[in-house]
């Protein structure tokens, strides 16, 4: 092949581009409204059911708790775990378990922070 055929074949090619970094801008700008129209459609699914009452439970297993000690309890017992602090404790929606959270204080309240989801 002649060089004048080469460079003829080379310049009908078709190069692709790399993206500049305006339109790389524009591409990540529109994924993210794409996925902020996803959150609204899947809460615009929920709306009917978000005032309707559901009960979360924080359980602290105690295996080794007796009759005899439900028994002896009085107001000011105090109730030993063998709960580990640094484990998390399962937290059960009407019966589902739906993850763990950690003990934590708020001035004198007891507080249950989410840690993860399950």
């Amino acid at each position: 092949m002649s060089a004048a055929a080469a460079t003829q074949a080379m310049s009908s090619m078709t190069v692709a581009k790399a993206p500049s970094a305006g339109e790389g801008e524009k591409r990540e700008g529109e994924r993210r409204e794409g996925q902020k129209r996803e959150g609204q459609k899947e809460e615009a699914r929920w709306q009917p059911v978000l005032g309707l009452p559901c009960q979360l439970v924080v359980e602290l297993p105690l295996p080794s708790f007796r009759v005899g000690d439900f028994l002896r309890l009085r107001a000011g017992s105090v109730i030993g775990t063998g709960w580990r602090l640094a484990h998390d404790v399962p937290l059960r929606v009407n019966g589902t378990l739906i993850g763990w959270g950690e003990f934590d204080g708020s001035g004198s309240r007891l507080a249950v922070r989410l840690t993860e989801l399950a």
